[in-house]
């Protein structure tokens, strides 16, 4: 089923994988070679995505948030969103700017937006499906955010380098079903809002998580939200 989508994402990262076409630019009148950066990835996964659906993009090359209030964000965030039913968030490893207050990057807001249930002419919206997917780092490595416990058959999410807005709403149910394992307690099931997925995982079954992000979508009173930001 073809889906309207909303792309999240940090324009300018390159702490990606290498994708295989080669970047070229013009820099003084001489064309260069670049590195690869998210908006790369964005481009070839438009071309995965079935053409049907309906595509929608977050940051511009260099678009800042410094002079926008509250209100100026909404306008131009709220119409985009509004106009879909998922949110896919492109996390990378150098996504989140540390010494830049979170409110004045884009994505919190892109993902607040997107979990906020609005009501336009009396009619009431639902708020958007969110999913996560991860992109290999500069080594080619998911080991960045994910690290594999074979012996409990659990998967660690290093959550603490991302937004709030993306930590605060995974690892949220509000009857979280739980195992333990030597000594650690581990949540079973669908237990994120926000779930995450390999980069290279999502483009081999891309529908399939988009639909089970539906799924969680529909089901999102089984979750503590966070929907405002700080």
């Amino acid at each position: 089923m073809a889906r309207n989508i909303f792309i999240s994402y940090k324009y300018g990262d390159t702490l990606v994988a290498d994708l295989e076409s080669r970047f070229i630019e013009s820099v003084g009148g001489r064309l260069v070679y670049r590195d690869t950066r998210v908006r790369d990835y964005v481009d070839q996964l438009q071309r995965f995505l079935k053409q049907d659906d309906h595509i929608n993009l977050g940051e511009k090359d260099g678009e800042s948030l410094a002079e926008f209030v509250d209100s100026t964000i909404q306008t131009k965030l709220k119409g985009k969103i509004r106009q879909s039913s998922i949110t896919i968030v492109l996390i990378s490893k150098g996504m989140k700017e540390h010494l830049k207050p979170e409110s004045d990057q884009w994505i919190p807001w892109e993902i607040s937006y997107s979990l906020r249930e609005t009501t336009v002419m009396g009619r009431k919206s639902k708020r958007n499906a969110v999913l996560g997917v991860v992109l290999p780092d500069e080594n080619n490595s998911y080991d960045w955010y994910y690290r594999k416990n074979p012996e409990c058959n659990s998967i660690t999410h290093f959550t603490g380098q991302l937004f709030e807005m993306l930590r605060e709403n995974m690892f949220n149910p509000k009857n979280p079903e739980i195992r333990e394992c030597n000594g650690s307690k581990i949540l079973e099931g669908e237990c994120s809002y926000i779930k995450t997925v390999k980069w290279s995982n999502f483009i081999a079954s891309s529908n399939w998580y988009i639909e089970k992000a539906i799924e969680i979508r529909d089901k999102a009173d089984e979750y503590n939200l966070k929907i405002q930001l700080n």
